[in-house]
């Protein structure tokens, strides 16, 4: 069948557009030794932490108003409002004076950069049955780790060259050539003219274990316990992936002595190493799933798996070379991501096509709270210890509980009945 793979080309939007999400969010962490030190803008770790609350509190935000956008509306609408606003929001940066402004940036950048991936997750709950969802996610969620890859190369090209403001210019337009494919090339399964009725059926096989697929309000949500299970995962964890974005190449400026320039290659093998995590992590679970073991035990698996590599993160304050503190920080940046790409396909797995993004939006903003608290936390725990030790011994264990609450909480992953 020539269109039987068409959905897999349907990921390459997502892949893209999650790329440039997190190019635009990276760029002032890689930014951070070079601002705080530019006399016209300077801020200390504390304004730091509230620069990045500041995003935090506005993504939490636009994750509640935008996945019930998302799902009245559909994603073709959705997410080229997101991708606009967001890159509008990464230019301003350029226009930044001191503290306030770039907090106002910021808060713009993550009101539209909130609808990612609702709009990516309900994208794929859309296109793919649920044995190639995580697969799917893993591959699409990539794009976090390939933007994190991309933009240290990019960010200090830009800024050596023409100056850091430039590099908000330059990265912050990505998203106007983004827009215009989606625009010219994007529609939903069942009006897309390239699609035939097998692979029509081939998405909508799960169809069958939905008794009726409808949008939830909030109040509905709330009826379950998966969503409890669901939120109170993403509360405790999801500051973490923000933590490895926007104090890493701090943490390795600060602890090894490297520059700018210098910080591209590490942090390129921890990104690429994050980004395997998230493919692989997607991969097994998928797999498993083909090989015909429940989505239950497939799921849970995979999560424990991969909370296992970031264990060993609890010991790297105490490593001196720069290199196995790579490999440390690379492990748990894969941990996190091959926890992702599941946790993403479990709510794909529970809530009915119309409410994925609506679930996306209310867990995200859970998880955007407990980012925006933990951010100004870090700030100031930094300023005042000067000391990442027990940062890095509670985001060693934090996805070991994570599996606990899912595997109590949620004793079994299926679909719920609305």
């Amino acid at each position: 069948m020539k269109s039987k793979n068409y959905r897999w080309r349907i990921l390459t939007f997502l892949f893209f557009a999650t790329t440039i999400n997190y190019i635009d969010r990276q760029v002032i962490g890689i930014l951070k030794p070079f601002i705080e030190k530019d006399p016209s803008i300077g801020f200390s770790e504390a304004d730091y932490g509230y620069i990045v609350s500041a995003f935090q509190i506005t993504y939490a935000i636009g994750l509640l108003l935008t996945g019930r956008f998302l799902d009245k509306f559909g994603t073709r609408i959705g997410y080229f409002w997101a991708v606009l606003v967001w890159s509008l929001a990464a230019i301003f940066h350029a226009m930044a004076t001191g503290f306030k402004s770039f907090a106002l940036a910021r808060a713009a950048l993550g009101l539209g950069e909130s609808a990612n991936f609702p709009a990516s997750v309900k994208t794929v709950a859309e296109w793919f049955p649920k044995k190639e969802r995580a697969f799917a996610i893993g591959l699409f969620n990539s794009g976090s780790t390939i933007g994190a890859i991309a933009a240290p190369i990019i960010v200090s090209a830009i800024t050596i060259s023409l100056g850091w403001r430039w590099a908000f210019i330059i990265t912050g337009s990505f998203g106007f050539v983004w827009i215009a494919f989606w625009l010219a090339f994007y529609k939903s399964p069942l009006t897309h003219p390239k699609i035939t009725p097998e692979e029509l059926a081939f998405i909508n096989q799960d169809d069958s274990d939905i008794v009726e697929d409808r949008n939830l309000r909030w109040s509905e949500l709330l009826k379950y316990k998966q969503t409890y299970a669901i939120c109170l995962t993403r509360f405790i964890s999801d500051w973490v992936w923000g933590f490895f974005l926007f104090w890493i190449p701090d943490f390795l400026n600060k602890t090894q002595g490297i520059n700018l320039s210098a910080l591209v290659l590490p942090l390129i093998i921890i990104y690429s190493v994050s980004s395997l995590g998230g493919i692989s992590g997607g991969w097994v679970s998928s797999k498993l799933i083909q090989s015909g073991k429940s989505i239950n035990f497939s799921r849970k698996l995979s999560i424990f798996i991969y909370a296992l590599l970031v264990l060993p993160l609890m010991l790297l304050s105490f490593v001196d070379n720069l290199w196995m503190a790579v490999l440390l920080i690379a492990l748990a940046c894969a941990g996190h991501q091959g926890w992702a790409s599941n946790l993403f396909s479990v709510i794909s797995d529970i809530y009915p096509k119309k409410a994925v993004a609506s679930m996306m939006g209310l867990s995200g903003f859970i998880g955007a709270i407990g980012a925006a608290l933990s951010a100004s936390f870090i700030g100031l725990f930094l300023q005042a210890t000067n000391s990442y030790y027990y940062i890095f011994v509670l985001v060693s264990f934090i996805y070991l509980i994570n599996w606990l609450i899912i595997k109590i909480l949620i004793p079994t992953i299926k679909p719920i009945q609305v």
